[in-house]
């Protein structure tokens, strides 16, 4: 016979079932029994939040009426204390009352089962639970390593660590001020770490060239913002990031790459980040050139509205405010860690001599 290739193995689907009464926690394990499943218990709410802090669990398997704290605090510590604002929370409850399954689903329950219920509609909302997690995880993952690969292109083009955030957070200041809803204020946060990403798929010998470029090797350069949007462009969640990462070199003027699209063919995003990346380049040290005093900057940039490189409107509104709030533009002293900072320094760390 013919080898086949398999599907690689799945790992169980870890289940946190929480319950105070031990029968029911007993009967519900019983339907989990199986390779498919990985089963942990609790006797309390409790006892859950404590084992959420140290277990990687798919699902929780909650009971709604429990002594002490309920299935709804639960819910709200899980979600809360606890920060695990993706994890599944499928309520077990008697009760079918609409207003106290609305409690539970502003607490931050994921789905209910009622009582008494039949063991394969529990495992099928257990299970399509479950998957959407994993799938959720894998696209973490990978985004997550997207985000360490463009700090080490950061890295290895001499800019400062700072560089990346300083333009997330730049580009989510301009956001603001024009307007912008939640979801492009993301893309532009993500397009400040990802917009150079595409720089791993030029070689070293021109990334890092000491001296100018030739005409062949600029060729070269200039393939970088395709090669980005291509790495990004299979994540559904960098939808709206993808065209600030292809089109961060275009010009108002039409005289940019990678496509020459002029005006307001460039998209918003776009130009909102080219402007805050230019701002960036000039107002910070870097191996080749000291920082620029502040009017320096603003001439610069006023210049490159003259040339018709830049969009006037979006250029004019950040100029207001660097004249007027650059404090804005600083990067605050206590942010959190940035995206794909704290990988990209486990890596480092990992390829450590010693």
């Amino acid at each position: 016979m013919a080898w086949l290739p398999q599907d690689p193995p799945v790992a169980p689907y870890h289940v946190l079932i929480v319950d105070d009464d031990p029968v029911h926690r007993l009967l519900e394990r019983e339907i989990l029994d199986g390779p498919r499943y990985r089963v942990s218990e609790a006797a309390s709410g409790a006892e859950a939040l404590s084992l959420l802090r140290v277990l990687d669990v798919d699902v929780v398997l909650l009971d709604k009426r429990m002594p002490g704290m309920d299935g709804d605090e639960v819910c709200r510590r899980i979600r809360g204390e606890l920060g695990l604002t993706m994890l599944p929370v499928l309520v077990v409850t008697g009760n079918g009352d609409a207003d106290n399954l609305t409690l539970s689903l502003a607490a931050g329950a994921t789905d209910f089962v009622r009582k008494p219920y039949d063991p394969n509609e529990l495992l099928a909302r257990l299970q399509a639970a479950a998957h959407r997690k994993r799938l959720t995880d894998q696209l973490e993952s990978a985004e997550s390593m997207l985000f360490a690969l463009a700090r080490m292109v950061e890295a290895k083009d001499g800019n400062t660590g700072d560089h990346c955030s300083r333009l997330s957070h730049g580009g989510v200041v301009l956001g603001q001020a024009l307007g912008l809803g939640a979801d492009e204020l993301m893309a532009l946060r993500r397009g400040g770490v990802l917009h150079d990403v595409g720089k791993l798929g030029i070689p070293d010998n021109i990334l890092l060239k000491p001296g100018a470029l030739s005409n062949d090797e600029w060729t070269v350069m200039r393939q970088h913002p395709e090669i980005g949007a291509r790495l990004v462009g299979g994540l559904r969640s960098m939808r709206l990031t993808v065209p600030i990462i292809r089109h961060h070199h275009e010009r108002w003027d039409g005289s940019g790459y990678p496509d020459g699209l002029r005006g307001e063919q460039i998209p918003l995003l776009a130009r909102v980040f080219q402007v805050v990346d230019i701002y960036d380049a000039l107002a910070h040290p870097r191996p080749y050139k000291p920082a620029l005093a502040r009017a320096q900057v603003i001439t610069m940039l006023e210049d490159e509205v003259a040339r018709g490189w830049r969009d006037p409107e979006v250029t004019a509104l950040f100029l207001d405010i660097v004249r007027r709030r650059p404090e804005a533009l600083d990067l605050p002293a206590n942010q959190q860690d940035d995206l794909g900072r704290g990988l990209f320094s486990a890596i480092q760390v990992q390829m450590l001599p010693g």
